[in-house]
């Protein structure tokens, strides 16, 4: 599902606002930590853990062009 970065919170980890409207705990993997850098408003898609609602995992972050184009399609809606 799709989310906002709120806050970064260091080692890895970061809050993020969901679509759903759950302010979730997420962590960026370790594949991802060196190769994407991901900063406070980026778009972002997160993983629901499913033993853990309000944890999850960040799969993906959107570029600016992504973001206005998802904007346009109306995939956002926050």
């Amino acid at each position: 599902m799709f989310g906002i970065v709120t806050s970064m919170l260091g080692a890895g980890h970061i809050r993020v606002r969901c679509e759903d409207g759950v302010e979730r705990l997420a962590r960026i993997p370790g594949k991802m930590r060196k190769r994407i850098w991901i900063r406070e408003g980026d778009v972002v898609i997160v993983v629901p853990w499913s033993f853990q609602k309000d944890r999850g995992d960040i799969v993906w972050r959107y570029t600016n062009p992504q973001v206005e184009w998802l904007e346009r399609k109306g995939y956002l809606k926050f």
